[in-house]
Parts: C-alpha cells; sequence; structure tokens
C-alpha cells in the first residue's frame, strides 16, 4: 500500500544541464517498491503548483531504505523541485501503480528506452541482472543527451546506445536496432519505456511478431490514485474494451491489452 513520508533528499545530482537525480531517505516506500512503480512528489508547500508531479522510480536500495528518482526540468513544478538542497524533507507519496513490469527469470530479455524513459527500467534491469540474458537498447536524440551509460551497462549483457542524428554510436532509433536483432533472434520478453512513437512501434513489433511485451505509458497525473480520473487509456482486454487508468491499472501494461 502507497504511503505519505517525509523523505529526507540525502543526495542530489546533476545529471546534465536539466536533468537531475535525487536520493531519497524512505524506507516504508523503498521496503515494498517495485520496479516500474512511481511516486507523486510535493513540489510547493505554499500550495502553487497544487498538484503533485509523478516521477518514475529509477533504484531501490532496500537495505538503507533509500529510493532514487531522475527528473528533467520541464515546468515550474519541476523547476521546483530542482531548487531543493539535500537536507530538505520532501513530501513524498508512493509507491504507486498496481501494473509493474514482470519481474522473472526469462531467458532472453530485450529492454528498450527512450530519452528520459531509459530511467525507470534500471531497477528493472537490475532485478532481472543474473536470471536472464539482457540486451538494452537506449535511445537519445544526440550525444548531449547520452545519460547513466555505465550505469545501465553494468546491469545488461549487451548494451546498445543510439542517437538520432549519429552523434555517438549508432546512428538511429533504438527501435531499429531491436527489430534488426529480432530476425535474428526473438527475445522471450520485451520490456519498453518512452516516448509515444517508440511504444507504438514496439507494440506493432510485439504483436506481429507475437513477442511477450510490457510498456510504461508515460500520461499526466495529477493524483496518482485515479481519482482525478486524468490518465485515462483505452484497455482492450476482456469482453468490451474499456477505458481504466494509466495511475491504477498501470503504468505498466500488456502491449496487447492496451490501445495507445
Amino acid at each position: 500500500m502507497p504511503v505519505k513520508v517525509l523523505a529526507e533528499l540525502i543526495m542530489k545530482e546533476k545529471i546534465i544541464e536539466g536533468i537531475y537525480k535525487f536520493s531519497v531517505k524512505a524506507p516504508q516506500i523503498a521496503q515494498t517498491a517495485k520496479a516500474g512503480q512511481f511516486l507523486e512528489i510535493k513540489v510547493s508547500e505554499t500550495g502553487e503548483p497544487f498538484l503533485r508531479r509523478p516521477i518514475s522510480i529509477y533504484n531501490i536500495y532496500r537495505e538503507t531504505g533509500v529510493v532514487e528518482f531522475i527528473f528533467q526540468v520541464k515546468g515550474r513544478g519541476t523547476q521546483l523541485l530542482s531548487n531543493m538542497e539535500e537536507g530538505t524533507k520532501i513530501d513524498i507519496m508512493g509507491p504507486l501503480g498496481y501494473g509493474n513490469f514482470d519481474v522473472k527469470a526469462y531467458k532472453k530479455v530485450a529492454i528498450i528506452g527512450g530519452g528520459i524513459g531509459t530511467y525507470p527500467l534500471y531497477e528493472l534491469a537490475k532485478e532481472l541482472q543474473g536470471k536472464s540474458d539482457i540486451t538494452m537498447y537506449m535511445g537519445f536524440r544526440n550525444k548531449n543527451l547520452v545519460t547513466l551509460e555505465k550505469e545501465f551497462e553494468q546491469v545488461s549483457n549487451k548494451l546498445v546506445i543510439t542517437t538520432d542524428d549519429g552523434s555517438y554510436k549508432n546512428k538511429g532509433f533504438a527501435i531499429d536496432f531491436l527489430k534488426e536483432d529480432c530476425k535474428q533472434e526473438k527475445p522471450d520478453i520485451i520490456f519498453a519505456c518512452g516516448p509515444l512513437p517508440m511504444l507504438k512501434a514496439v507494440q506493432k513489433l510485439a504483436v506481429e511478431e507475437n513477442i511477450l511485451c510490457q510498456i510504461s505509458l508515460e500520461e499526466r497525473m495529477g493524483c496518482g490514485i485515479g481519482a482525478c480520473l486524468g490518465c485515462a487509456v483505452k484497455v482492450i482486454s476482456g469482453a468490451e474494451p474499456r477505458y481504466g487508468h494509466v495511475c491504477k491499472e498501470g503504468p505498466v501494461f500488456y502491449a496487447n491489452e492496451v490501445e495507445i
């Protein structure tokens, strides 16, 4: 069950311009959090902006009770969050999300992320490490945006980095390299998180090739508990299509169960 805590910011790291990693002391969250879940973070004590900001969990240290999350400054809320200093107590609710990554010992796993959508995949890869043969695909727009290469290299058997403009490593989109590898040998499962066009392409590949696939959806989630109804998604599993909510039923869905 999610809890609301005042978590101390014990370490703040500026990864690149506009992207920060926060490490917070939150034992109650760390003990129950799973790969694929997220946090709802209060960014202001003055009430403006009013809504919390949903941010995916990047890394969990259960032994020490530390949870890490990475975010990009995109607006006033995340700007306020980025201004917080070490030692600050942050109002956090979590872990949230009932649809999690299916972490079990698959023989061959493909994990694909795009941009800041790669970060929620780290805890997944870490938990699969040593259980599965992991190929990690990370796609970025250009060299300046490539982040956490060493970290993901340590938790995967093979790391494929792509840049749209070819300024670093492989030129092109991560999905193109996944498609090529699938022609040689299909993975047992694909896990994906990133921009919607990438997720649609991954979903299409998985359905056409009959590969088990889970995708983590990124939607605006004002409350994180299904009360505001702002993160609706069309669920196509079951007798008739219906609308579910990313925060309650996701954020992770099987690719053949949602229409995106």
